[in-house]
């Protein structure tokens, strides 16, 4: 008896044992097999939909459940939590928040700037006419300090129009076109698929393309995660950013990939969607061109100091 529980004992270990490894076989070794990812409901996390209609994180072991954010500096303290696990942001709000000795990373490029894909817009039948007229008056965005903020604030500098001169308030992307119309605000700052929308209903117009001069292709959105997440799960990471990647490659050589998945995660029908203006599809973690967002933080008191991207970025092993 005396031999043979030891053995029995031996036979279940080896059992267990081999579970788990099938386990980890079946997840390809992921220390997180399912993740909460964060996505605005707007063209620029494309590439995630992508990803999840193509199988792509299928085929990397990886189960991945999209949860619908108002923006990165909102989604900062979800990632912080563990209520997400990697999150799309703006690379404003990500690289104060990094500047304030916030533990973030971003790993991943996810959209860039285009013409006339992010707008500042007003009533059909508002006076507001010119950049000038703002002056004095209230503008929404979707957060706070954030591309939107930066973005605006740059475009009215052109026009005589110091930051300290007009007031920012939060509104979601999808109840910006409504508040306008029942006079809450006197403009907004607006990205596709809501341009297009809201000029046919409830009616708003476009006063001025914020992309241009200085902001011209400006970066605007990243996936980001935590210095810990990122430590803690380098495979997991690994995993996403091959399955991402190769969905982002697809979004920026094929318009019709991403007209596909758009009404899928957005309030635009598909006849909309073939109507709106796309910014690019970045498809690595540029540097240089990151630098350009943090060095017009600088310029206009976002950042109190200079600060170099590449201390934050996380960029695919392969």
């Amino acid at each position: 008896m005396r031999r043979t529980i030891p053995a029995l004992l031996l036979a279940t270990t080896l059992a267990l044992t081999a579970c788990g490894g099938a386990e980890q076989a079946s997840t390809g070794g992921l220390e997180k097999p399912v993740i909460k990812v964060g996505a605005l409901p707007i063209p620029d996390a494309a590439a995630l939909y992508i990803a999840q209609s193509k199988g792509y994180f299928k085929e990397e072991g990886l189960t991945v459940e999209p949860i619908t954010i108002q923006g990165g500096a909102v989604a900062l303290p979800q990632i912080k939590s563990g209520a997400l696990d990697i999150s799309h942001t703006n690379y404003v709000s990500t690289f104060l928040a990094a500047s304030r000795g916030e533990k973030v990373k971003v790993v991943g490029d996810l959209y860039g700037a285009a013409p006339d894909t992010f707008d500042l817009m007003v009533a059909k039948d508002s006076p507001i006419q010119a950049l000038a007229d703002l002056k004095g008056r209230t503008i929404l965005v979707n957060t706070l300090n954030n591309i939107g903020t930066l973005a605006v604030t740059s475009t009215l500098k052109s026009a005589g129009v110091a930051p300290g001169e007009v007031k920012f308030i939060e509104k979601p992307f999808p109840d910006m076109g409504n508040a306008l119309a029942a006079g809450q605000a006197d403009a907004a700052w607006l990205t596709e698929p809501f341009i297009t929308a809201t000029q046919v209903q409830p009616g708003l117009r476009v006063l001025a393309d914020t992309m241009t001069g200085p902001t011209a292709d400006l970066p605007i959105a990243a996936w980001m995660a935590t210095d810990e997440w990122v430590a803690k799960n380098p495979r997991t990471l690994a995993a996403f950013q091959r399955a991402i990647g190769k969905a982002q490659k697809l979004a920026a050589g094929d318009r019709k990939a991403v007209e596909a998945v758009i009404p899928s995660y957005s309030k635009i029908d598909k006849t909309a969607v073939t109507k709106i203006t796309l910014g690019s599809f970045p498809t690595d973690l540029d540097a240089a061109k990151l630098q350009r967002v943090a060095d017009l933080m600088l310029e206009f008191g976002y950042l109190k100091q200079p600060l170099d991207v590449k201390t934050l970025l996380v960029s695919p092993t392969g």
